[in-house]
């Protein structure tokens, strides 16, 4: 099979070839480029591997240009880079691989192509096309990847039980794989992600979660998730989702199975939403629900409070995770700490003041709370889900109304704490905050206007009550 006319389209490959041919060196474009070019899938990235120095063919490729070509160079791992408008151009000699037990950082050795391609992870990620004159485009398919992207397989080019044991992450990214490309993986690679499950312990959390939020990333992040699951890889990263699974009875009274529950939210979330945080709002929405599970006779399962309890769980599992313990974890714990209010004020008698303060505590986030809250309705009673989110409709012209009238969103004190002090020429104390608080609960329960004004007026009153007098 040949790829000239489709390597003709991009001018790159008949110059590193060109180049390739006055250095005598074989050179393949390899990887995921090849994939994605028989898949038809758009790709910056373009991987060249060449029998010899990866870095010598790289320098004489920008040194080729007329204009200035940036180059990065990394002699340790002998590779090279260069940036071409927005693509990113990788060269590497071929290479062969062993590895320590502990490890999944492996011995490399120069090698032959082919051993270059027996050491990939999948066989539709270990086809090369040559760039050189004689053989322009001419595909090198050692192991049947372009069928078994027809078949639409993942599978491993030699023993998937030798694959995963030496670099335990191609676990992760075989399923990762199969949630981007919604491909099946072959059972007997699936039978030896089980087998070798465990080992991903000797893994960094920092690659782990590389791979997890690119499947939380994919159209329906479920399924890579159901895989994960299935072969016990979450089990060893992320118990606390793990212990969503699963339905308790007590005679009759059973509860949802709130792991299934929690992905359902996650794939109605990413139909309106492609923020990578807001979908982690909608995995870790529930759970608080494992800890806090109660059976009462009278009204079955409950799970008082699980919104606090997951929002006080966050930190420690983003810590865990090496996830960004920053405005990104603060912006998700509050979206499952608020998640269950707009529910709350699913009625025709909700008050001015409860929207007031949903919109305080919710701030900019209140957008993305009213999207999670959506994405939370996962009834099989149609009618039902219809019924919600129209009420949820009305919520939201509700909290538009409110925020025109008193923009309290984002909400900034009329007068702060340091014109407190000076008008009464106070220290910092007690005091002064409960002031603040009393103006802050007067503006959201409406007794005033959200204005400075209004806000002194009260201070003077409330100043008065407590024996203060202006400087």
């Amino acid at each position: 099979m040949n790829f000239k006319k489709e390597l003709d389209k991009l001018g790159i490959f008949e110059r590193v070839g060109s180049v390739a041919d006055e250095l005598g060196l074989e050179t393949f474009v390899v990887g995921g480029y090849v994939r994605d070019l028989i898949l038809k899938r758009p790709s910056k990235d373009i991987d060249f591997v060449c029998v010899g120095s990866g870095i010598t063919l790289a320098q004489k490729v920008a040194d080729s240009f007329d204009q200035h070509v940036p180059l990065n160079v990394f002699k340790n791992f002998g590779t090279a880079n260069i940036r071409l408008d927005d693509w990113d151009i990788e060269f590497v000699g071929a290479r062969k691989e062993s590895y320590r037990h502990d490890s999944r950082k492996p011995i490399v050795e120069d090698g032959t192509l082919q051993e270059d391609q027996i050491r990939r992870d999948f066989t539709i990620n270990a086809m090369a096309i040559s760039v050189n004159s004689e053989s322009f485009g001419e595909l090198i398919d050692p192991f049947d990847g372009i069928k078994d992207i027809k078949r639409k397989i993942i599978r491993t080019p030699t023993d998937p039980i030798l694959t995963f044991s030496d670099d335990p992450l191609r676990m992760m990214r075989a399923i990762r794989f199969a949630s981007q490309l919604n491909f099946d993986i072959h059972a007997d690679t699936f039978d030896s992600i089980i087998h070798n499950a465990h080992r991903l312990q000797i893994v960094s959390a920092e690659r782990i979660i590389d791979e997890l939020n690119k499947i939380i990333m994919v159209d329906k992040p479920s399924y890579g998730f159901k895989l994960l699951f299935v072969s016990n890889l979450l089990h060893q990263f992320f118990p606390e989702m793990v212990e969503l699974q699963g339905v308790d009875s007590v005679g009759d009274k059973s509860h949802k199975d709130n792991f299934y529950h929690t992905l359902q939210v996650l794939d109605n979330i990413c139909q309106n939403t492609d923020k990578l945080w807001l979908r982690w709002a909608a995995i870790m929405h529930d759970i608080g629900k494992p800890p806090t599970k109660r059976f009462n006779n009278k009204v079955g399962w409950t799970f008082h409070g699980h919104e606090d309890k997951g929002a006080r769980m966050l930190p420690g599992i983003f810590r865990r995770l090496k996830l960004p313990m920053d405005e990104r974890m603060k912006y998700v714990q509050k979206l499952v700490r608020l998640h269950l209010r707009p529910i709350s004020l699913v009625s025709d008698k909700v008050t001015d003041s409860a929207i007031r303060r949903l919109l305080f505590d919710a701030g900019d986030d209140v957008d993305d709370l009213m999207t999670l809250c959506r994405a939370d309705i996962t009834s099989k009673n149609n009618n039902k889900v219809q019924r919600f989110l129209a009420n949820f409709d009305k919520v939201e012209q509700k909290i538009i109304e409110v925020e025109e009238k008193d923009q309290v969103r984002n909400f900034q004190p009329p007068v702060t704490g340091e014109e407190i002090m000076a008008i009464f020429e106070l220290q910092p104390s007690k005091i002064v905050g409960e002031l603040k608080e009393e103006i802050k609960e007067a503006i959201l329960e409406g007794q005033i206007q959200n204005n400075k004004d209004e806000a002194l007026d009260l201070l003077y009153k409330l100043a008065d009550r407590k024996g203060l007098q202006k400087k």
